[in-house]
């Protein structure tokens, strides 16, 4: 951000669209301290992070949408310890909280990177689905941008300090979400095998 200004950003965003454990919560504060040395602009890094939230969702969007619902629950239930029951209870949640889950998603680590796609699949209006996006991820840049401006030089210690931490700590949860979900879908598995034999 220092070398690219207010791209570099906008660029620190759209890669964590495809790599989950750079959370913005760490780089967009440093956004905020560089605008509040006046080294870039606060409106300009808030657009940029915006801009780099949207594209990265419009890519997502565009992969659900180009492999359709049956390809993706094709795959779905092609996937170890995932099965077609999963899509369709993932479709059924979609469809009832479609523009919540868009709106909400932008706010959470992780599933932001990946709510675009049930949006593609079902082929969600692209202008609600812009609108969605660009509503949630602007409130969150925003918040996390000005966190840094707001805070000035007592940001700089805890970004060097937290930062590291906070990406460790994102990667982390989804081990243990990882772990949890593979021992349990391994106990249902061993479940239904024995349901079979014995009957």
């Amino acid at each position: 951000m220092e070398t690219l200004g207010e791209l570099g950003v906008g660029l620190a965003v759209l890669l964590e669209t495809f790599v989950p454990p750079i959370p913005s919560e760490a780089v967009l504060p440093g956004a905020g301290f560089l605008a509040y040395e006046g080294r870039m602009s606060f409106t300009l890094a808030w657009a940029a992070a915006t801009a780099g939230a949207l594209i990265g969702a419009w890519i997502w969007y565009a992969v659900g949408s180009a492999l359709g619902r049956d390809r993706t629950r094709h795959l779905v239930g092609r996937i170890p310890l995932l099965d077609h029951e999963d899509f369709d209870q993932s479709e059924a949640f979609f469809q009832r909280w479609g523009g919540v889950a868009v709106l909400l998603g932008r706010c959470v680590p992780l599933v932001r990177s990946f709510v675009s796609i049930p949006a593609g699949i079902s082929r969600m209006p692209v202008l609600h689905f812009t609108a969605y996006t660009f509503i949630g991820s602007g409130a969150w840049n925003a918040i996390w941008i000005g966190a840094g401006f707001a805070f000035g030089p007592a940001i700089k210690p805890a970004l060097e300090r937290w930062s590291g931490v906070l990406s460790n700590a994102v990667l982390a949860v989804i081990a243990i979400l990882v772990v949890w979900f593979v021992v349990k879908r391994v106990r249902r598995l061993v479940k239904r095998r024995r349901a079979v034999g014995a009957q």
